[in-house]
């Protein structure tokens, strides 16, 4: 029953993001004069310039990006990501028409960093939110898949800089007048820092740990304490050293961030023992005291 509603819950919240990047567009970019990230920040300087729609060009750039995505990255994100960039296209197109100008925030010139931010941590969400359910926003976040399977190993966070400092450089002309006006770039710049750091944040959860590795001759007691003062489970393996030959438990135990200091008294209280600790981004399945 639970594998039967994911596909359609997983459409539902991709409709519901692309609504909510829609408006995003609308109430906090657009009146503001900054380009955003990627594709869409080209999009929106044609549309400054031009008066050429952001929704047409989403579906311009977009749709050719899914046909592609079909075929060489997966049919199921380029079926989900369409869905995204139809919903957002034509909930702008009607934001646009119906001319809703009085839910816009329209700083005037005046304090445009405060738009700049709230759109960054929003598109931040509906991208992060995006991935998780196997799709994306279209534009840059396709090419990134696609390079990511025929170049695993290949560096996209440059393609991607490279991207939006081009995005950044030529806000510099479209929306300069008689004198350069170097706003727009630092804005432009701005909401990339605060979208990554929104998106990388959904994206790995809220569910951070501490992993550690224990190497010991007192493997009882050390569980029995770790059990009792810290209510977490430990993995005992037997091991041996390489250079000394003693016999030796190796423990493995995952605390949360709160239980890191209790973690390391427990180990510094036993003679003979070593350990190390390293950083886990995401804790799936039983870990309910995280």
């Amino acid at each position: 029953m639970k594998k039967r509603l994911k596909t359609p819950i997983g459409y539902a919240v991709i409709v519901f993001a692309a609504i909510i990047l829609a408006f995003n567009y609308y109430i906090f970019i657009v009146k503001n004069n900054f380009a955003p990230a990627g594709l869409n920040g080209i999009a929106v300087m044609i549309q400054y310039k031009t008066g050429f729609s952001i929704s047409y060009m989403s579906l311009l750039i977009n749709i050719p990006l899914c046909i592609a995505a079909f075929f060489m990255v997966s049919k199921r994100y380029a079926i989900r990501t369409l869905v995204f960039v139809v919903v957002y296209s034509v909930v702008y197109f009607y934001l646009q028409e119906k001319d809703y100008t009085f839910f816009q925030y329209n700083a005037g010139g005046h304090d445009t960093i405060f738009p700049c931010i709230i759109s960054g941590v929003i598109t931040g969400f509906v991208s992060g939110v995006c991935l998780k359910f196997h799709s994306s926003t279209g534009g840059t976040e396709i090419v990134s898949k696609y390079i990511n399977k025929v170049k695993p190993n290949a560096n996209f966070f440059l393609v991607y800089t490279l991207l939006n400092v081009i995005v950044a450089i030529a806000s510099l002309f479209v929306y300069s007048n008689d004198a350069a006006n170097y706003k727009p770039v630092a804005l432009c710049l701005t909401y990339c820092i605060v979208s990554g750091f929104v998106g990388n944040y959904i994206i790995k959860g809220t569910k951070t740990a501490y992993k550690f590795t224990v190497i010991t001759t007192h493997p009882n007691e050390i569980c029995q304490q770790i059990m009792h003062n810290i209510k977490h489970g430990v993995t005992k393996i037997s091991a041996s050293g390489v250079f000394s030959e003693d016999e030796k438990t190796l423990l493995i135990c995952v605390v949360n961030k709160h239980q890191l200091m209790d973690f390391k008294n427990i180990i510094d209280s036993f003679d003979n023992t070593f350990s190390f600790c390293e950083t886990v981004n995401e804790t799936f399945g039983n870990f309910k005291r995280i």
